[in-house]
């Protein structure tokens, strides 16, 4: 049986700013057994300046081999979704080195399921805590998906951070991050178009500072460095 990624058209609306009225929900993704409670945002703040990642209320907790099964059959769609955006990472990043194992719930994305990729040039990452700073040019990409109490995938954002050249941005390490959202729509990028809605971004990485502005992998899910 085919799995189909829905986009609703109250969540098409939320990449954009953020905003949801329930009435608004899509035919389509009630069909789907979707409610309105699982794509309502949870955010602290101003929507149009939020403090956190918006969350995902009421998703289903699966074991490891289940979330990659998911991940498997859906990583396709997400992928095109996102590369409606005008961007080479978001037409690229899934043929770049995966450094999980399986999809992990990510606390600070939302609590959605997410996969963390990188370029050639952020190989250095799959060292984690021992590596190196990352070189102008480094990108890495974490894509996210939730999955519905009935077993519907759900697309999330793709987060993207890039290292900049030196003086781009002194309190972001020189790092521009963006978020595009799952129907190819840019949410927000550092310096940029948005750039308010992803500062949240630079005050959460800065508390690694001493590792290059880098959160890791949790240790079960990190594939061993080749």
């Amino acid at each position: 049986m085919s799995v189909r990624i829905v986009f609703p058209v109250a969540l098409t609306a939320l990449c954009a700013v953020l905003l949801f009225k329930p009435s608004d929900f899509g035919v389509a993704a009630a069909d789907q057994g979707i409610s309105p409670a699982s794509v309502l945002p949870d955010t602290n703040g101003d929507l149009g300046q939020p403090r956190r990642h918006f969350r995902v209320r009421d998703g289903a907790q699966l074991e490891d081999a289940d979330a990659a099964a998911m991940y498997d059959r859906v990583a396709a769609e997400m992928a095109a979704g996102y590369a409606l955006e005008d961007g080479n990472t978001a037409r690229s990043y899934q043929s770049w080195e995966r450094f999980n194992t399986s999809p992990y719930t990510s606390s600070t994305h939302g609590k959605r399921y997410v996969n963390n990729y990188g370029n050639a040039l952020a190989r250095e990452y799959g060292a984690y805590e021992k590596a190196a700073a990352l070189p102008q040019g480094a990108i890495l990409a974490k894509d996210s998906f939730t999955v519905t109490k009935t077993g519907h995938p759900v697309p999330g954002p793709l987060f993207i951070m890039e290292k900049m050249s030196p003086g781009f941005s002194y309190v972001s390490g020189d790092w521009r991050y963006s978020m595009i959202m799952p129907d190819g729509s840019l949410f927000g990028t550092t310096n940029a178009e948005g750039s308010e809605r992803v500062e949240f971004c630079i005050s959460c990485h800065l508390a690694r500072e001493s590792t290059d502005h880098l959160f890791f992998i949790p240790e079960q899910y990190r594939k061993i460095a080749k």
